[in-house]
């Protein structure tokens, strides 16, 4: 910090004090950037806003796996195979991706409360259909899986409406020193209603015939959940920013922010990184019933090991969210985690092909969500810092599809290298029992290979927070992530503390906001 202050002032900085060589790195004029900071706040009704957007998340995650907890039910209730069944889920995968580009567009072009509104809406209309294509298909039940599906597609659309707005919400509402909790909170929400799915449709629908109560459960919160958006999200950035950064969100129009993506270096590597890490999480979530009964282990386990990975999961993200918005140690957080991921990621390849080894497969399933789930968040704010100006919801959003994208890839290939068992008398899987053993070693590679390209290849300077930086205290600061989370010398903040007061008492404007309480945190 000295030495750059010496760079600046030349001879000048030789002949001064020691007191004086570590105030010349404050201008002489009064910087107008800084006085902007003057007018940031932050206000109380983002916690509504983040609120309706956790209520959405976790909705929304509720319909996208309504039946896979209750396939025989469903599939003898709508009169199709199980087949069709996981179609209903799928159907989330398959419209993602190609939506993806456009809801990116909006997010950063038409703003944040027209789309959560939208998503609210196609939300609620999904879930009404589904429940009245039930009480509608009993004078004729061909018609009830056909609208069942119209309603599951009409909450796929809205999904990426909604899961691409943690990111954003984030950056317009939330100071820098929040912005990490608020988007792991946001983020979490969705793990947290794929948990509540897994125990409510269990409980709900035992026979066949429940199936139509258990829509209905699903679609009540939906509807009140939208007239929440619908009401209380006013707007889509607070009337004053938060910070600096807040005030030129998504300045790069959206093609050329994706021209700017894929000419940066370390956004590519996070990209393909951190989308083959996504991928190796879906497969986990969607094959852990398969792997685990070919040794022998209950449908039950299956489910209370999925658990543990999901609140382990919520768990490890709340608390490095919390970490990484008090140090801005992503690049640090984010390889650390990535590299016990891929370890316990083995681990698991090792012990779900151990019989009678329920403690060492639930303990390795709970570290692994506990490593991979606490990613999620950090790696989008990541994504954020490394190609700043462009616009938070198309950074954060192609690393989505990069994820989906992959996770088709990889499901095909490992459900291609499995073969199938002659003989498995512990086995729990009914007629088809397949050999999960090089699967699960591929899936391991995998995980590990593109962990460590991520903790070799990726290197990059925290560009947010330096043109935060920047903005405030009209200096450039070192391109070192370490000295980009906000680190300075004592001295050096003192005296700028000081170089601020001592331009804020001379500014009349400035006299009037400082005696308004409204200054630190409005209404």
């Amino acid at each position: 910090m000295e030495e750059t202050g010496a760079g600046t002032n030349g001879g000048e900085a030789s002949s001064s004090s020691s007191s004086s060589s570590s105030s010349c790195e404050v201008p002489r004029e009064p910087n107008v950037e800084l006085k902007k900071l003057l007018f940031f706040k932050v206000y109380k009704r983002r916690w509504l806003v983040l609120l309706i957007l956790c209520l959405l998340n976790c909705s929304n995650a509720m319909l996208w796996l309504t039946f896979a907890p209750v396939a025989d039910q469903s599939a003898h209730y709508l009169n199709v195979t199980l087949e069709g069944i996981n179609w209903l889920s799928l159907v989330y995968m398959v419209v993602a991706i190609p939506l993806s580009f456009g809801t990116t567009w909006m997010l950063d072009t038409l703003g944040l409360r027209i789309t959560l509104v939208l998503g609210a809406w196609l939300n609620m209309f999904g879930a009404l259909l589904r429940f009245i294509a039930t009480e509608g298909g009993e004078k004729s039940p061909g018609l009830r899986f056909p609208l069942v599906m119209v309603g599951q597609t009409l909450g796929a659309v809205a999904q990426p409406l909604i899961i691409f707005t943690p990111t954003k919400l984030a950056a317009l509402w939330f100071p820098d020193h929040q912005r990490a909790t608020a988007n792991m909170i946001a983020s979490m929400s969705n793990p947290l209603g794929v948990l509540l799915a897994n125990i409510i449709s269990p409980l709900m629908a035992q026979t066949s015939a429940q199936i139509p109560r258990l829509l209905l459960v699903y679609a009540t919160p939906a509807c009140f959940i939208c007239f929440l958006a619908t009401v209380g999200i006013r707007s889509s950035a607070p009337p004053t920013p938060p910070s600096a950064s807040a005030e030129s969100s998504a300045s790069e129009p959206f093609v050329q922010g994706i021209k700017l993506l894929m000419k940066n270096r370390p956004y590519l590597v996070l990209l393909v990184c951190f989308g083959s890490g996504i991928a190796v999480f879906t497969c986990f979530s969607t094959l852990l019933e398969q792997i685990l009964c070919v040794q022998g282990y209950t449908n039950d386990f299956a489910g209370l090991c999925g658990a543990l990975f999901i609140v382990f999961g919520i768990v490890g993200a709340g608390l490095l969210g919390l970490y990484v918005d008090k140090t801005k140690k992503f690049i640090e957080a984010t390889k650390i985690n990535m590299s016990f991921t891929a370890l316990a990621c083995i681990g698991f390849s090792v012990v779900s092909l151990m019989r009678e080894q329920k403690v060492a497969v639930a303990v390795v399933c709970s570290i692994f969500g506990f490593f991979g789930f606490s990613i999620y968040s950090v790696a989008m704010e990541l994504s954020v810092e490394c190609s700043y100006p462009v616009g938070e919801a198309t950074s954060a959003g192609l690393i989505f599809v990069s994820g989906q994208v992959q996770s088709v890839l990889y499901i095909v290939i490992l459900q291609a290298l499995t073969k199938r068992i002659a003989d498995s008398p512990l086995s729990t899987c009914g007629d088809a029992v397949l050999s999960w053993k090089v699967p699960m070693m591929v899936m391991a590679g995998l995980c590990t290979l593109f962990s460590c390209c991520f903790v070799i290849l990726f290197h990059t300077r925290y560009r947010r927070l330096e043109a935060e930086m920047e903005a405030t205290y009209g200096t450039k600061r070192t391109s070192d992530p370490a000295h980009s989370a906000v680190k300075s010398d004592p001295a050096h903040s003192v005296e700028t503390s000081e170089h601020a007061k001592s331009e804020a008492t001379s500014d009349p404007a400035h006299s009037a906001v400082t005696n308004d309480p409204a200054h630190v945190e409005a209404t």
